[in-house]
């Protein structure tokens, strides 16, 4: 049950509505994540803008699995099922990738880095060792892109703090944390 309120689309904060609008035409819904987050509209502005600015960073698939993995660790089952959904649905990650990326893992080299790195930054709250950063980086990603990678990882884990915060209810085929992947 969820133990913050979700507000509809007609009772959301004024200044939250253009945006709950936009996240509307362009998914055809609005997933209770972006109408949890409009309850504050500065949070729902500082969300959309990084959502928007992370999107054009890395690949899709990339920032799909490293949602995956960090959604694992940190345990949210919502954050899990809508990456899930996603991955399979609009960046055409296999059941088998989706899989390994909730280990931090990945069969394709470069994209494993990513991964990798982003659940050790996640499980080691960001105290990860030259090592790590030296394989990244030889797995082709840049300084600028490590500092992408580490964004990512605070958007997903903002995005899973707040779900398991609010036990917000899963509108996304459900898939839970708990399951082995």
């Amino acid at each position: 049950m969820t133990r913050i309120a979700i507000p509809s689309l007609d009772n959301a904060p004024e200044a939250s509505k253009p945006t709950l609008d936009a996240v509307h035409k362009q998914l055809g819904s609005v997933p209770n994540l972006f109408r949890l987050i409009a309850l504050s509209p500065a949070a729902l502005t500082a969300y959309a803008s990084a959502n928007a600015a992370l999107a054009k960073t890395l690949d899709l698939k990339t920032r799909e699995r490293i949602a995956l993995a960090v959604s694992q660790v940190n345990g949210c089952d919502y954050c899990l099922s809508a990456h899930s959904y996603i991955g399979l649905n609009m960046a055409k990650i296999t059941p088998e990738e989706i899989a390994l990326a909730r280990q931090g893992s990945s069969g394709d080299p470069k994209a494993h880095a990513a991964v990798e790195f982003a659940r050790k930054v996640t499980e080691q709250r960001g105290h990860v060792g030259e090592q790590d950063l030296a394989i990244v980086r030889m797995a082709g990603f840049s300084d600028a892109e490590v500092v992408e990678i580490v964004a990512l990882v605070a958007e997903t884990s903002f995005t899973n703090y707040l779900n398991e915060v609010a036990k917000t209810e899963i509108d996304f085929p459900v898939v839970h944390a708990s399951e082995a992947a």
